[in-house]
């Protein structure tokens, strides 16, 4: 199968919010709107759209960002998962997230939902039928497949007659709800079973059997596969099928995850394209775990520094991440605004080519990428413990000549870059310029 048409509509990044970092698994449908009101009046002139609700919209007992073992789902007659009325008062009736992803749509912004890879295990339980088929959910579940940390849904057995069919009604279902982005989780990473000897491998049949329906039901939806580090032996199969992939676990506010981030860039680079976009995860500035407890914290801002905050924006952007916001909108201070809506940073992740680490010390990290006109952008990290100066020769990043410099965070001009240039930064800190060629 030809699968080049995914990358039709998903040219540049995706931007936008998601509701796990704030929430956990206890979205309500004003947490939605008041987001998307947010983001329509302040962000999406800066390229935010995508308002995603993430995991167990269908439990309706869902109080935080644990999961409740064999909970009940909001399931239809054909076993599939429907939002939770009392959370999603707007899906009464059958309606599911219909009446919301119009409201998005109204302003001008897209809608985007999670859900896990597979079946629900009630569906199998009940032996629902698979919509349109003679099959039921016992033909085509795969009970050892099986999530190690959410109980919700067994896999299945793309091999069974009506394993596609239960994934087109599902794409089907979406589509007419009017989603745009989907993120299936427990799908692009090998893991052990805790205390167990099998091994949860790299789901490919499933992941095509999605992409196959979302083909199929005809409508733009943005793939997203979780959770990370999704692996390097599989970024062909990976940019055939998906837009996004996690390249790393839940990313949270503590330095040791943005440290290790500079080494999962460098190994995926080579794989950003258009429609093809290696997953930084979301990003956990300003207000967060508003319910809930991930990574040992609870409601608090973030613990990055205002420095830590920008390394991370620059590293995403350089590399070409996508920009999903995981923090309350609402509760944006005006620094944090301006950080995530810097026109010139999103400019470089909406258009910079080739980017690459060129440079690696104990102290620093360099990266480099292409832009229009012969320009050159030009991120230095300071990855050390204390304030340090930095040598950047023309040499490093293939620069010859003599640049216009730009710094792209503090919008202002620098002189020019001629063989070589110092860079002062504090630990932690990072410095971004575009280097512009002089005639």
């Amino acid at each position: 199968m030809n699968y080049t048409k995914k990358n039709d509509f998903a040219k540049k990044p995706p931007r936008g919010w998601n509701s796990w970092d704030c929430y956990g698994a206890s979205v309500t449908e004003d947490v939605l709107k008041k987001n998307a009101d947010y983001m329509a009046k302040n962000l999406k002139q800066f390229g935010y759209e995508y308002i995603v609700c993430d995991i167990q919209w269908y439990e309706p007992n869902a109080r935080s960002s644990h999961y409740t073992d064999f909970a009940d789902l909001c399931i239809d007659e054909y076993g599939r998962t429907y939002p939770a009325e009392n959370r999603f008062p707007s899906s009464k009736g059958g309606s599911g997230f219909k009446n919301i992803a119009d409201y998005v749509h109204e302003k001008g912004l897209k809608f985007g939902i999670h859900i896990m890879r597979g079946i629900p295990r009630m569906a199998v339980h009940m032996n629902l039928p698979v919509k349109g088929t003679e099959y039921k959910a016992r033909d085509i579940a795969h009970a050892s497949s099986i999530c190690c940390w959410n109980t919700d849904m067994y896999g299945l057995d793309a091999s069974r007659p009506g394993a596609q069919e239960y994934v087109d009604s599902l794409m089907e279902l979406y589509a007419s709800w009017g989603v745009d982005f989907i993120k299936i989780d427990d799908i692009c990473v090998n893991y052990k079973i805790p205390g167990d000897e099998s091994t949860i491998s790299y789901c490919a049949d499933e992941i095509e059997m999605y992409r196959r329906a979302i083909d199929k039901c005809k409508r733009e939806i943005v793939l997203s596969l979780s959770p990370g580090p999704a692996m390097l032996s599989e970024a062909k199969h990976l940019c055939e099928n998906a837009n996004m992939w996690r390249i790393t676990n839940d990313f949270w506010d503590d330095w040791r995850l943005l440290y290790n981030m500079f080494e999962r860039c460098n190994e995926w680079s080579e794989y950003v394209s258009e429609g093809c976009y290696p997953d930084c995860d979301m990003i956990p500035v300003g207000h967060l775990s508003i319910i809930g407890e991930e990574n040992g914290k609870t409601d608090r801002y973030t613990c990055f520094t205002k420095d830590e905050q920008k390394t991370m924006i620059t590293l995403w952007s350089i590399f070409g991440s996508p920009l999903i916001l995981g923090c309350e909108l609402t509760d944006l201070d005006e620094w944090t605004k301006e950080l995530v809506t810097n026109s010139e940073v999103l400019e470089l992740d909406n258009n910079g080519k080739n980017a690459r680490q060129v440079k690696r010390s104990t102290k620093h990290v360099i990266w480099t990428a292409c832009g229009e006109d012969e320009s050159l952008y030009v991120a230095v990290f300071n990855i050390g413990g204390w304030r340090e100066k930095f040598a950047v020769r023309g040499e490093d990043i293939n620069a010859s000549g003599v640049y216009k410099i730009r710094d792209l965070w503090e919008h202002k001009e620098l002189g020019e870059f001629n063989e070589t240039m110092t860079v002062e930064l504090d630990s932690h800190a990072c410095k971004l310029f575009k280097l512009s060629k002089m005639s």
